[in-house]
């Protein structure tokens, strides 16, 4: 009986079960338990991701326990997080600490095989200790870490008044994690069922509809002020450029999302408020730790960010269903094993 294995970057192989797999210097080998599905994986299926060659074989957000710990420092069968960003260690990013903007970063699943298999090799580095959590828990590590670092890069304070446009995956974990970090909370979305879900789920029972009266309706809610830190999560450009206009004089915009789009704004609208255009790109290992921590101190509803789940073998079925089929869905989980 065979395994398949993404034996390393752009490279998938079927070999017996049991059989040793050379790993490369520095790597490790695991057993992939839990995937999760992304936004990025559904563009990929339907053709429509732009930095792509394929074939691929998708799957970012990962679980797994080790099979050969390299020189990770990690016991034989011990649960981790994977880091899917695969970074260079020698670009002037790295040099500073910022793996996760890499110049010539490899993410799992997008520029090079992810973990829709059984067995992946990785970079020893990129594992990290899931100690207290669920294997399926592990696998929302990821997409969490992309909220909780775009929390971290607004340098907002706590008691900021912060605006997270978009309530899907991303904002929500964006919106987690800036109520983690003590700030007052209001969530946006062109649909009101997601803003209703999201209050009935997470609590966030401060919503705006983006529509024609949203920025009407962010000068009420703040007393004409704006919001101190606004995050767009929307992956759209148009929202993009709506959100300098909610943001308060002395505050910031965080774009969580990236579109291939020109972002274009009014400059005397930016310097008069003196306000901070920030970009975040990924994580970093502290903000996987932040949120593996968050996640077992019971500080993040894991139980309701996961509302579909499916397995290896039936995910080319139920994939391609949930590209359309959105109603209720946030995160949904492969099990791979186990």
């Amino acid at each position: 009986m065979k395994a398949v294995v993404c034996m390393e970057p752009g490279r998938l192989e079927a070999v017996e079960r049991g059989r040793p797999v050379a790993v490369p210097d520095g790597w490790a080998r695991v057993a992939v338990s839990h995937v999760g599905i992304c936004g990025t994986d559904y563009h990929i299926f339907e053709g429509k991701h732009p930095f792509l060659e394929y074939p691929r074989v998708m799957g970012h957000e990962v679980s797994a326990t080790v099979i050969h710990p390299g020189a990770s420092g990690l016991a034989v069968g011990a649960p981790v997080v994977v880091n899917p960003y695969i970074a260079c260690g020698t670009c002037i990013a790295c040099r500073k600490g910022k793996p996760n903007c890499c110049t010539a970063i490899r993410v799992l699943g997008v520029h090079t095989d992810g973990a829709f298999c059984e067995e992946i090799t990785v970079p020893a580095e990129n594992l990290y200790p899931a100690e207290g959590l669920s294997l399926e828990a592990a696998a929302t590590v990821e997409f969490l870490a992309i909220g909780a670092h775009a929390v971290r890069r607004s340098l907002a304070h706590t008691g900021s008044r912060a605006l997270v446009i978009g309530a899907g995956p991303i904002g929500l974990g964006t919106a987690l994690f800036s109520r983690i970090a003590g700030h007052a909370v209001t969530l946006m979305d062109t649909s009101a069922e997601r803003l209703a879900m999201a209050a009935g789920r997470f609590g966030f029972a401060s919503g705006i509809v983006a529509d024609e009266t949203a920025a009407e309706e962010v000068r009420r809610v703040t007393g004409g002020d704006g919001f101190d830190v606004v995050f767009d999560a929307t992956g759209y450009g148009k929202s993009m450029e709506a959100a300098f206009g909610y943001v308060a004089h002395g505050g910031a915009l965080v774009l969580v999302s990236v579109v291939k789009d020109e972002i274009r704004f009014s400059d005397p609208e930016f310097h008069k408020r003196e306000m901070m255009l920030i970009g975040s790109r990924n994580a970093t290992r502290a903000d996987f730790e932040h949120v593996v921590a968050s996640i077992r101190a019971g500080h993040v509803p894991v139980e309701a960010l996961v509302t579909h789940r499916t397995t290896l073998d039936d995910v080319p079925i139920d994939l391609a269903r949930w590209a359309t089929e959105k109603t209720g869905l946030i995160k949904a989980v492969v099990r791979v094993a186990g």
